[in-house]
């Protein structure tokens, strides 16, 4: 289908950017790399009045790490987080849930902030966001707001940016030593959505779990995180049985949405798989990074 007719404005810096969305308010989108948007619009689920194309805000993209944290510009592309040496040593369970993103073709066009600000809630990022408490840097006239991941996701590709508001940065906290991560999912077909996802993040140090990170995508309106189970898991050895108790925790709570692709019940029992799974790739990895 064509798109629909709206009024179309680039502007060159953020400043542009957020006087035009001041302006516009709920009748603007943002258009970042358009692999969510442009689809929308084709099909006439979104209707905005006015589209700002930010792709020409050079200032939005990069990386950078200091003082503890990986700073990814909104702009920044899929791919090139990807291949970053940044990302894979600082991020890790970020470099994992990448390769997992639709197919290169996408991720070539697709922006880290436009999957986050989209919010679908079968997405890599918003789970990978969550379960590492990022930070979503974001501007309007009246100046910048940090607002971290656990408030961020307000319901279905519904986030708590204002209209006025443009997401220019998402900080990432970098990974401390002894860290192993896995990005688990179970699709269709490689490239679909998650019928359940996974990011998993353990610290082992001296072979203790000191810090255990659970998110879910696929099983509810926003990422979910399994805050029972990394109670649990908290302070003990690895091990199978551990493992097994944990997944119970992370689903007993759980009441995914059924659809064509499963019902609510497989889709918890997707996610006690995912969970082991994911429990026992991240101890692996954590012992390979000591």
């Amino acid at each position: 289908m064509k798109l629909p007719p709206v009024d179309y404005e680039a502007p060159g810096t953020v400043s542009e950017a957020v006087a035009l969305l001041a302006e516009h308010q709920d009748e603007a989108s943002v258009l970042a790399g358009g692999q969510s948007l442009i689809p929308l619009l084709a099909l006439r689920l979104a209707y905005p009045a006015v589209l700002i194309d930010i792709n020409g805000i050079d200032e939005l993209s990069g990386m950078s790490a200091a003082d503890g944290w990986v700073a990814v510009g909104a702009m920044t592309r899929e791919y090139v987080a990807e291949e970053s040496g940044t990302v894979a040593d600082a991020v890790p369970l970020l470099a994992a849930a990448l390769p997992l993103i639709g197919h290169e073709a996408i991720r070539n066009r697709g922006t880290i902030g436009g999957s986050l600000a989209h919010a679908d809630p079968a997405a890599e990022l918003p789970a990978v966001a969550r379960a590492l408490d990022a930070e979503f840097v974001v501007r309007s006239p009246a100046g910048e707001r940090v607002v971290p991941a656990a408030e961020w996701f307000e319901g279905f590709l519904t986030t708590s940016r204002r209209p006025d508001e443009l997401l220019v940065e998402i900080r990432f906290p970098a990974a401390r030593r002894g860290t192993g991560v896995s990005f688990q999912e179970v699709a269709r077909r490689h490239g679909d959505f998650a019928i359940v996802g996974l990011a998993a993040s353990l610290v082992l140090s001296g072979g203790v779990i000191s810090d255990a990170r659970l998110a879910f995508a696929g099983v509810s309106d926003v990422p979910v995180r399994a805050a029972a189970a990394e109670d649990l898991l908290a302070g003990e050895r690895p091990s199978a049985e551990l493992f097994d108790e944990a997944a119970r925790r992370a689903t007993e709570d759980l009441d995914p949405p059924a659809d064509l692709h499963g019902s609510s019940d497989y889709r918890k029992t997707v996610a006690a798989a995912v969970v082991r799974r994911g429990l026992r790739a991240a101890a692996d990895n954590a012992r390979e990074r000591q």
